[in-house]
């Protein structure tokens, strides 16, 4: 990684985003011998988690380990990687990219790899014990925490499909609807939940309980506490396409944020410039993460390819 150091002031691809898709992508770009650089905030989505889970053949690793051997992989092939913030990036004959810590790099493709922020909802000890015993996604962690008591925090009807879900991993779930109605729940949502044994618990949730460091249960706002040793929550997803917006990129709205369109390559709807990873929706593991900086650098060296043997052509 070098610090501002830059060798060039034009490459053939920025990577804005240096999670597992833009690593990915940049891994693929230099070893087809392209000039990458890789634009690095160092705020990846998945920092709170201790392991990731799901990746073969690096199940369980931590993150920030992942990264590290992803960053030295990408240097063995002449990729540069800084740490710092794209601004704002700019349509021209190239691209013109602006670092936070000032001057900028010009490109001729762009990869957006610049993920999402979860939101946690806002209930005392949520937010400090997320990563920890305050979980997402049973896929992510449900083995490493298999039949322990599972409680399930709603943040709006479409929390009985988490508590639901997380069932399959436990048989003591409770589901604490928090401020969402009993009468908000369909029929058919109490039935299922009645089936897979998951006790309802109607009332706003005023807290986590946490003793010696280690989550024990859940206090109600008339006091009652739940014994409970993890709870499932739903962030609200923030995804930061800030950049795309403002290069004109075409979005779509959905109910987990506002995503670009993009192709199966992860093409947007603006020429030169792709995306991959959580930067196009919310449910991109790493996995898919890496799978889809993969197709978008495969996309780019073919359209480079076609780019310059058109120009020689025309030449």
């Amino acid at each position: 990684m070098t610090e501002q150091n830059l060798t060039d002031s034009r490459y053939d691809v920025v990577v804005v985003g240096g999670g597992a898709a833009g690593l990915s992508a940049a891994l693929v770009l230099g070893r087809a011998r392209h000039r990458t650089l890789v634009v690095d905030a160092g705020e990846p989505r998945n920092a709170p988690s201790a392991h990731m889970q799901g990746y073969l053949s690096r199940d369980g690793m931590p993150p920030a380990e992942f990264l590290a051997l992803g960053r030295e992989e990408i240097a063995r092939y002449g990729v540069e990687l800084v740490r710092d913030r794209v601004t704002d990036v700019a349509r021209g004959e190239d691209f013109t990219v602006a670092l936070e810590r000032g001057g900028g790099v010009r490109a001729r493709r762009i990869v957006v790899a610049t993920g999402l922020k979860d939101e946690m909802p806002d209930v005392p000890g949520v937010a400090e014990r997320f990563g920890r015993d305050v979980l997402h996604c049973p896929f992510c962690h449900g083995w490493e925490v298999r039949d322990e008591p599972f409680g399930v925090l709603a943040s709006s009807p479409a929390g009985v499909h988490q508590a639901l879900m997380v069932s399959r991993w436990s048989k003591d779930v409770t589901f604490f609807l928090h401020r969402v109605a009993e009468e908000e729940l369909s029929d058919l949502d109490l039935r299922r939940l009645a089936a897979a044994g998951v006790d309802v618990v109607p009332g706003e949730v005023a807290g986590l309980v946490v003793e010696d460091d280690r989550l024990t249960g859940v206090r109600m706002a008339d006091g009652a506490v739940h014994s409970r040793s993890v709870v499932f929550v739903a962030p609200r997803p923030v995804p930061q396409t800030g950049l795309l917006e403002r290069l004109g990129a075409e979005m779509d709205e959905t109910p987990f944020g506002t995503y670009p369109v993009v192709d199966p390559n992860g093409l947007t709807s603006v020429p030169g410039v792709w995306a991959a990873g959580n930067a196009i929706g919310f449910t991109e593991q790493v996995v898919h993460a890496a799978s889809g900086g993969y197709r978008a650098a495969t996309a780019i060296v073919g359209d480079l390819r076609m780019a310059d043997l058109d120009a020689a052509l025309g030449a």
